[in-house]
């Protein structure tokens, strides 16, 4: 018999994030999103940087949107866990702190230096831009402003 929900549990290393129940988790694979319901085949996967959603189980809604920066998640049938480099609750995002961000990895990347790691100044823009567009979604705020 197949298990009726979920138990999403989100760590990182400074500390447990969320620990909920929900109906569906859909979350940030390295190569794309991964839509997980219960009773899922077992897996391992890399996390990319992306916004981490789910269903709660009791109330049904969408749940804050995450911002998940890298990681490992285990998916059982009964249960996902999230191994994150960083993750964040929209709330807890500082939107002008992520533009500045933002701004240094643009302008990092358009000086061009010969000893750029492009690596590492498009994974700073990535982290910048998914922090803004998770706050923002949250907010109802759009995604830039002129």
């Amino acid at each position: 018999m197949l298990p009726e929900s979920i138990q999403l549990i989100i760590v990182t290393p400074m500390r447990e994030l969320l620990r909920q129940t929900a109906a569906e988790v859909q979350l940030p694979g390295a190569d794309g999103y991964l839509g997980v319901l219960p009773g899922a085949a077992p897996l391992i996967t890399e996390l990319g940087i992306g916004e981490l959603t789910y269903h709660d189980k009791s109330s049904g809604a969408e749940s804050e949107p995450i911002a998940i920066i890298r990681g490992f998640a285990e998916v059982l049938p009964d249960r996902v866990t999230v191994l994150a480099e960083t993750a964040e609750l929209a709330h807890e995002i500082d939107v002008a702190r992520a533009e500045a961000a933002l701004r240094r990895a643009q302008e990092r990347i358009a000086a061009s230096p010969a000893d750029l790691d492009w690596d590492r100044a498009t994974r700073a823009l990535q982290r910048a831009l998914i922090r803004i567009q998770v706050a923002r979604k949250q907010r109802g705020a759009p995604m830039f402003t002129s």
